[in-house]
């Protein structure tokens, strides 16, 4: 539990996870006739495990804001978590896991979370059938495609459904189409961006941003605040300022991710503190090291194949592109903190969310 959590948000959670698991049980979510679906869909399950619950803790803030009210004498503490915001929070929770498992296929990430992913999982197994190395990764990728696709389906006719009321359930409904949109736009400059090893002029720092902002900020931080905002019935102004807020945190989250991408220790991460670098991708350590004609040298070598990543890793620690990247998390997150203080929010929440706020720059995983 975060500072400043209250007593609300411990039930709020179990709710989220009992709404996942009947998801995950429901017959209708099933196909019997298939011999595979049953070890994908339980893969699936297993992936969407260990997760920080991010998205669902931030939706489950903004509706709170709009709605909570201090509990009255003999009132209890902990309310009985709300069906539509246990379900809002549980689609983001599931649009989260299929954007990860698309995400590694683009990456060619076989691990996530510390755990083999879904896609090598299958890819062991077509292995241990005897497929050769090339047709083991296409099985493997193929398999993770169709495991993305079907939590995106998920997560979306959790989204659709959370709530009947009409004006609200469009409302939200159009949150969530529009963050499926921008992460998928994310992720196709992150793709794009990454071609600068082979001869491109390597993008600029707010490039970089502008596509972590797409990619992940608008679908983790951004709309999770926005629609459960909305889901409460806050007017579209005010849940406008929180999602912008929120946009500022979810960028600021995401620079902290490069560094730990390539500082970080793998066995607190859970992913490899080579890949961003062995793959060319474009990050604001990068960036500021392209700047830096030493580190400039070493980058281009790498690209090259003529160095090692440590060697990369060196040449940016020298440079300073850890401490800029840093500088540049913080001043993130200090504009989110402002734009928060402007907004008329209830002081359990005010405190959850500058307990992000902390978090987001201390983090170590």
């Amino acid at each position: 539990m975060l500072p400043g959590d209250d007593a609300g948000w411990d039930r709020f959670r179990d709710a989220v996870h009992r709404e996942l698991d009947e998801f995950f049980a429901a017959p209708g979510n099933r196909v019997p006739a298939s011999p595979g679906f049953p070890v994908l869909w339980e893969r699936i399950r297993e992936q969407l495990a260990g997760g920080k619950l991010i998205r669902p803790r931030l939706t489950y803030i903004a509706w709170r804001s709009f709605t909570a009210a201090t509990p009255a004498a003999g009132e209890a503490a902990a309310p009985v978590p709300d069906a539509q915001c246990v379900r809002l929070a549980a689609s983001f929770e599931m649009l989260h896991a299929a954007l990860l498992v698309h995400d590694d296929v683009v990456d060619r990430d076989w691990r996530r979370r510390g755990r083999p992913t879904v896609g090598e999982l299958f890819r062991r197994d077509a292995l241990a059938a005897g497929a050769p190395e090339h047709e083991a990764e296409h099985a493997g990728e193929s398999a993770a495609i169709l495991a993305g696709d079907l939590l995106l389906a998920g997560a979306l006719r959790l989204a659709t459904t959370c709530t009947s009321h009409p004006e609200r359930s469009r409302a939200v409904a159009d949150v969530v189409f529009e963050a499926v949109a921008a992460s998928a736009a994310g992720e196709l400059d992150d793709l794009l961006l990454s071609l600068h090893r082979f001869g491109a002029e390597h993008p600029a720092v707010q490039d970089i941003l502008d596509m972590e902002r797409l990619k992940t900020a608008t679908y983790s931080f951004e709309a999770p605040l926005r629609a459960g905002s909305l889901l409460a019935g806050a007017p579209a102004e005010l849940a406008e300022r929180l999602a912008h807020a929120g946009a500022l945190l979810g960028v600021g989250y995401q620079v902290v991710d490069d560094v730990l991408g390539t500082f970080g220790d793998p066995e607190v991460t859970g992913k490899s503190a080579d890949a961003d670098l062995r793959s060319g991708k474009a990050t604001v350590l990068t960036a500021h090291g392209m700047q830096v004609p030493d580190a400039r040298r070493v980058l281009e070598e790498l690209a090259a194949g003529d160095t090692t990543v440590a060697a990369a890793r060196r040449a940016l620690t020298t440079c300073g592109a850890k401490e800029a990247a840093v500088e540049l998390a913080t001043d993130l997150v200090n504009r989110a903190r402002t734009t928060l203080d402007e907004l008329p929010l209830p002081a359990t929440q005010r405190a959850q969310l500058d307990a992000l706020c902390h978090h987001v720059l201390n983090r170590n995983s």
